[in-house]
């Protein structure tokens, strides 16, 4: 009898916990298994607002997927997926082809600049290990030439943020930490310094608690960041970037950093596959598969899901990819087993947790609000479980985060 061949497509965080998962569930003469991923590394996208800023080294934030999958079980591929041919069952790679039976589409989010003129151009996202590289070296450029060429030596030290979602304010809640460090190190006035927040919703971290995000506020602030609510950002130039509050109300910040956190969308291998979708993601059904493809499922940031309580898409989360994965390897087990009954998704938010900083946050689990220390020491051990459910405990000793007080 001919093995299913099952290919999964990224090894972020659905991908590899699928991946995991799915090599514990079935036999090697039940199902061959491909990972297919365009680095030989994991990284936790989590923590990348730390190496942007610094404060945590980019080697830290990744590890190598040969350590965590067992390579008798599944075949890794180092490839980039270009296109999905659902009808032929094939996925068009960079260096080649590769056939599958069931498909798990499982290859992250991009940064979604709407659109906004100069952004791809003139701003950074936080968005990969490379990206995060960039960014701490270029603010670590910008401090260290500041005694040195007069040339925009007004704006070279001011820092603008896009966004004051979770990304936004957590990689802020970093530069709080790291400014003081890069001021004592390049000899530079703490007050020469600028950080500038702009959003062009109502408020800081929708959806959140306001009586938390209150208190992030102010901590922030107090570490220098100034909040521009309710502002949108227009254009991005090479000076910097052009904001207004309506059509009349327009002014130009210079800035020598401008860093876009403010959205995400699905990977553009959807839309060029045909799946129907919005901004790149798919309204995935209950059990994760693709609407009219029996044998594709679609899980992380390219998914989407309602929650109906509220009647909005749940967020793009690791928590959320991580449950998805385990769901997806169940249900391609029983497929693989040919069970017609599969599981049906629904994510068991156990918390969240938005970091200001090394040793401070804010958040909510189990039902309880809290913040400083004690949120900070929640965060960290929603990171280490990140690492402990894909890893075990070797990862954990690895990669965990131990400077819990």
């Amino acid at each position: 009898m001919r093995k299913a061949k099952i290919v999964i497509l990224g090894a972020g965080y659905g991908g590899l916990m699928t991946a995991t998962r799915l090599q514990k569930a079935v036999g090697v003469n039940e199902a061959e298994i491909v990972l297919v991923n365009k680095n030989s590394y994991h990284y936790e996208t989590t923590w990348l607002h730390e190496a942007s800023a610094g404060t945590l080294h980019h080697d830290r934030v990744r590890y190598e997927i040969k350590n965590v999958i067992d390579t008798n079980k599944v075949n890794f591929i180092q490839d980039t997926a270009v296109e999905i041919k659902t009808e032929e069952k094939k996925v068009i790679l960079e260096n080649g082809e590769i056939d599958f039976d069931y498909l798990v589409v499982a290859l992250g989010g991009e940064s979604e600049t709407f659109g906004i003129k100069g952004l791809k151009e003139y701003a950074y996202s936080i968005v990969n290990v490379n990206s995060a590289r960039q960014i701490k070296e270029h603010i670590e450029f910008q401090f260290a030439t500041y005694n040195t060429e007069e040339e925009k030596k007004d704006e070279r030290l001011t820092i603008v943020v896009g966004g004051a979602g979770f990304t936004g304010i957590e990689f802020l809640g970093e530069l709080g930490n790291r400014i003081p460090e890069l001021c004592k190190e390049y000899d530079v006035d703490p007050q020469k310094v600028k950080v500038i927040c702009v959003e062009a919703a109502p408020m800081v971290l929708p959806g959140f608690d306001p009586e938390l995000v209150n208190y992030a506020v102010s901590h922030l602030e107090k570490k220098g960041v100034e909040f521009r609510i309710g502002t949108a950002i227009k254009e991005a130039t090479p000076e910097g970037i052009i904001v207004g509050k309506g059509e009349d109300e327009v002014e130009e910040i210079k800035a020598g950093t401008v860093v876009w956190a403010a959205g995400i969308r699905g990977n553009a291998i959807i839309e060029k596959s045909g799946f129907e979708a919005m901004r790149g993601r798919v309204k995935v059904q209950l059990d994760l598969r693709a609407p009219g493809h029996d044998n594709v499922f679609i899980i992380g940031d390219s998914s989407l899901m309602i929650n109906e309580e509220i009647n909005r898409p749940y967020p793009p989360t690791a928590q959320i990819a991580m449950q998805q994965g385990e769901t997806c390897a169940r249900n391609l087990a029983a497929l693989v087993r040919n069970k017609t009954e599969l599981e049906t998704f629904k994510p068991d938010i156990k918390g969240t947790v938005c970091s200001l900083g090394e040793d401070d946050a804010i958040g909510v689990a189990f039902g309880k609000k809290m913040v400083g220390a004690k949120a900070s020491f929640m965060k960290k051990m929603v990171d280490n479980r990140a690492l402990y459910m894909i890893g075990g405990p070797s990862l954990v000793m690895k990669k965990g985060k131990f400077n819990i007080l």
